[in-house]
């Protein structure tokens, strides 16, 4: 266990990171872009859905709660099929069960200080839940967003009954958007997945690691076993015999080796992208395919118990009850939104990417509300609203790779039409979102250094951390 002295020199090496100036460069790098195209229409589409319908039968506050529940389908982007089901099913009950017991809240127990408590020990259960059960997605904020909505719209029983019908419905139609092109291409996911183990495995060529390379193989072959049924078996084994011709690519430059049929092996990644099945695969090396892993749900509830994901969904319960209160005492109207900032800023697996990650939401909210001010100033009608929040949709989800301050520019202003769908907001509530966003950012990235493990050196000079940055989320 480590000395007390020790745990402080740690926490005030943490707090130097986040203010130098390093860091702060770092957050502005660019992540490389992928195949994010196909998900990013599927989600705006989805949102497209509720809010039209909303708009048509007069319903305005509905759509808004209809269209968090379709967020859902932004979740387990490239998951196969099978588990994307069960995963986004997962999600979006979340989030319904959220926004409902948050209205319910609202109704039965109308006090700042209970809805604070209410929606800081939710952000904690859902952090724990979505990393147990390895969701990979926006995260926790989501069902945040949900609940902060839902207490604040809720005032009697029957609007309740109002945000879960409406949240239900919009989850529905979010998990029926992502999982539709399994009807077209059922082996999207996985000619995607070999398509990404072989681009780890081109980038590996001259470098001295190749963990990196052999990971992004395994997680196909995961992948690759998991989708589709039998009638797809001589498929699934010509992308497992791909696999194994790109890790013998990997061994015989370990041994110094230059095999002619490199190129070949690797010139099969751009048609594996194409959103249609592709047969000119190698066949004969793979026989037979691996057993099937354990299902994300058994290995989910194992995995719900573990200490470090319990402690740290009480370290973002924590922060988000501190900044609420926080944004409360600086008098901003909207205090449950600085939950917000602790939270995705929190969300991050290191200390480091937890700074990374609340910088990058701080500057893309200034620079997000900045637009969403502009545009509440023209006082759009329904019609231009709902425009404007599939096109941010969009925009965020073909943005979720390349820098999460990018993606914060589109989500932003996506969020302030989205809650004034029901009646006009004006331009100082832009002002609001990023006083909130600073105070719940500053207090993740306090209560994340207050309470950094000894083993997280991931923000210390390279001399002491030789090791990689870690991966961004999907």
């Amino acid at each position: 266990m480590a000395a007390p002295s020790d745990r402080i020199e740690h926490s005030r090496s943490a707090l130097a990171h986040a203010v130098s100036s390093r860091t702060w460069r770092q957050a502005l790098s660019l992540g490389r872009s992928d195949a994010t195209l196909a998900p990013a229409i599927r989600v705006g589409l989805a949102t497209a859905v509720v809010l039209i319908a909303g708009g048509l039968i007069g319903r305005p506050e509905l759509a808004g709660f209809a269209a968090l529940g379709a967020t859902c389908s932004a979740f387990g982007r490239y998951e196969p099929y099978p588990r994307r089901a069960g995963k986004l099913a997962l999600v979006g009950g979340m989030i319904v069960l959220y926004a409902t017991l948050a209205a319910l809240v609202g109704v039965v127990a109308p006090s700042a200080a209970i809805e604070v408590i209410a929606v800081s020990i939710a952000a904690g259960v859902a952090a724990l839940l979505l990393a147990a059960f390895a969701v990979m997605g926006p995260g926790a904020v989501i069902p945040v967003f949900a609940s902060t909505a839902a207490i604040a719209f809720a005032h009697t029983a029957a609007d309740v009954v109002t945000v879960f019908l409406a949240t239900a419905v919009g989850m529905l139609v979010g998990l029926g958007t992502a999982l539709l092109p399994a009807l077209l291409h059922p082996a999207g996911p996985a000619q995607l997945a070999v398509a990404r183990a072989l681009a780890a495995v081109d980038a590996h060529r001259g470098t001295p690691r190749d963990e990196p390379a052999r990971a992004a193989i395994a997680h196909a072959r995961t992948v690759v076993t998991l989708n589709g049924g039998a009638r797809a078996d001589r498929h699934r084994l010509a992308l497992m015999t791909l696999l194994d011709d790109a890790e013998g690519l990997l061994e015989a430059w370990a041994r110094g080796d230059d095999p002619a049929h490199a190129e070949t092996v690797l010139a099969h990644e751009r048609a594996l992208r194409a959103l249609r099945r592709y047969d000119g695969l190698p066949t004969g090396a793979a026989v037979a395919l691996p057993a099937p892993p354990r299902s994300f749900f058994a290995e989910g509830l194992a995995r719900i118990t573990s200490r470090p994901l319990i402690l740290n969904g009480i370290r973002i319960a924590i922060a988000a009850a501190l900044a609420a209160w926080c944004a409360s005492a600086l008098g901003f109207e909207h205090p449950l939104w600085a939950t917000m900032g602790a939270v995705a800023a929190m969300q991050g697996v290191t200390f480091q990417s937890t700074v990374q990650r609340g910088i990058q939401r701080l500057l893309g909210n200034m620079a997000g509300a900045a637009i969403a001010a502009g545009l509440l100033a023209l006082s759009p009608g329904y019609w231009q609203a709902v425009l404007a929040v599939v096109a941010f949709q969009v925009t965020a989800e073909l943005l979720v790779v390349k820098n999460y301050a990018l993606l914060s520019i589109a989500v932003t202003p996506m969020a302030l039409i989205l809650t004034g769908l029901a009646g006009h907001l004006s331009p100082a509530v832009a002002i609001d979102r990023v006083g909130d966003t600073l105070v719940g950012v500053l207090i993740g990235i306090t209560v994340a250094a207050v309470t950094i493990e000894i083993g997280d050196r991931q923000h210390l000079p390279a001399p002491l951390n030789p090791g990689p940055n870690p991966g961004r989320e999907d």
